[in-house]
């Protein structure tokens, strides 16, 4: 007996299943195949993988993103009218004012030693007892070091605050049956008024950042017809600027857990960083920060519409339908990785150019001027390989408590965010 359409819906399954959605769908497909059909939302679907599938994902003659996020998603993380929503010219001409302010060596080189001073701080905190975990640690460290590289006025404190609150959002984003969500919602609003109100003071003459930070670049970007962007969509994509550096936090948590298990590779890292006298810029902490990217789970899907007909490894579909481009199933692909399924950051020794590895996507696919890989990419890799070293420190340690993931909460991390306590500290009773 056949069912109605409506009861073979996924979309429940995504929700209840989270990270191990894409692997349920691939269970009705062939061992190996680049394409599956499924039901997403009441409409034909088609999921995708590999180099095959990130190559159709993000061909702009048969594929556009623009209204294909949920609109719970869209608005909450990424903001009413963002880059993200963009396909075409729109797109690139958005997008080349985020590659000046983030993509260029020069502002890469520029934060890497604001990171260093932030986690140098983190860890004399740990040292004097200090019980922030990795994850909060990295919040505080990746928000006060990315607001002072994009030019953002106010006090270590506030800087952290407001850390905290875009922590949050990403947090809340993907749980839209829970109270976490509409903090995620009040927090995106706070934050839309006071940004825009930080372009509002630069267009006033009454803040003055630098040239070639994101907030004067995003205070006077112009769009396409040439006029400034209203204030609050350019506070839109100046926290678009930032907002992605905090949300690496969740990945120092995995790189927490995966230390913890790795004791050879935390002392090789933490030789390196003295002998270097640097916590960035390590290649080892680099490698290791590359494969926390590819195996840890962030965002599982990414959706966009066929705006002709498709097809890909047999399986097709109409113009109007969703392809969705499986970034966990990807990364994670064994015909794309040699043993996919084992935590080895060696496979990244020698990989400088990470963007020629097509099935590397958890920032995205495609060219980062062309496509819609984010191209904050390279900030990401700088302070996860600098906290990865900060972790290293023979000084600290990082406790096994806590270090379960939830596979089913939509974004996950491990429970404990990794808790850090100066080597060699008895451990604590936990009813105190």
């Amino acid at each position: 007996m056949a069912f109605p359409a409506a009861l073979r819906d996924d979309s429940l399954s995504l929700l209840i299943r989270g990270y191990g959605f894409g692997a349920h769908i691939w269970r009705r497909a062939r061992a190996g195949a680049r394409a599956v059909p499924f039901r997403l939302l009441g409409r034909d679907a088609l999921l995708v993988r590999g180099s095959e599938g990130v190559a159709l994902f993000y061909d702009e003659s048969r594929i556009r993103r623009h209204g294909a996020m949920p609109a719970f998603i869209q608005e909450s993380l990424f903001g009413n009218g963002s880059v993200h929503s963009l396909d075409g010219d729109q797109h690139r001409h958005r997008k080349a004012t985020f590659l000046d302010v983030a993509y260029e060596d020069a502002h890469v080189a520029r934060l890497a030693p604001l990171l260093g001073e932030e986690w140098e701080g983190e860890l004399e905190s740990w040292r004097s007892g200090g019980r922030r975990s990795a994850y909060e640690a990295a919040v505080g460290a990746f928000g006060r070091a990315s607001m002072r590289w994009a030019g953002l006025p106010g006090t270590p404190a506030a800087k952290t605050r407001w850390a905290r609150r875009l922590a949050q959002i990403v947090d809340g984003f993907g749980v839209p049956y829970s109270p976490e969500y509409l903090l995620a919602i009040a927090n995106r609003g706070w934050s839309d008024r006071h940004a825009a109100r930080l372009v509002d003071a630069v267009r006033g003459g009454r803040l003055h950042p630098e040239a070639g930070t994101a907030l004067s670049e995003w205070a006077w970007h112009r769009g396409r017809d040439g006029a400034l962007l209203a204030a609050r969509l350019a506070g839109i994509e100046l926290q678009n600027s930032i907002r992605p550096m905090i949300a690496v936090a969740r990945f120092v948590a995995f790189a927490a857990k995966e230390l913890h298990d790795r004791p050879e590779w935390r002392g090789r890292i933490a030789a390196e960083a003295e002998e270097r006298g640097s916590l960035a810029g390590g290649p080892l902490a680099t490698m290791f920060a590359q494969e926390i990217r590819r195996t840890a789970p962030f965002v599982p899907v990414l959706p966009a519409w066929a705006v002709t007909d498709v097809e890909l490894d047999g399986q097709r579909m109409a113009a109007g339908g969703r392809v969705v481009l499986d970034i966990l199933g990807t990364d994670l692909d064994d015909r794309s990785w040699d043993r996919a399924d084992e935590f080895d950051p060696e496979r990244f020794r020698g990989a400088d150019d990470y963007e020629q590895l097509a099935a590397f996507i958890p920032h995205g696919g495609a060219e980062p001027a062309t496509g819609h890989r984010c191209p904050g990419e390279k900030l990401a890799i700088a302070g996860l390989a600098t906290a990865v070293a900060a972790l290293s420190d023979r000084r600290v340690e990082i406790t096994g408590r806590g270090l379960a993931v939830n596979p089913r909460r939509m974004p996950t991390k491990p429970a404990s965010g990794g808790v850090v306590r100066p080597a060699g500290a008895p451990s604590r009773c936990p009813f105190h």
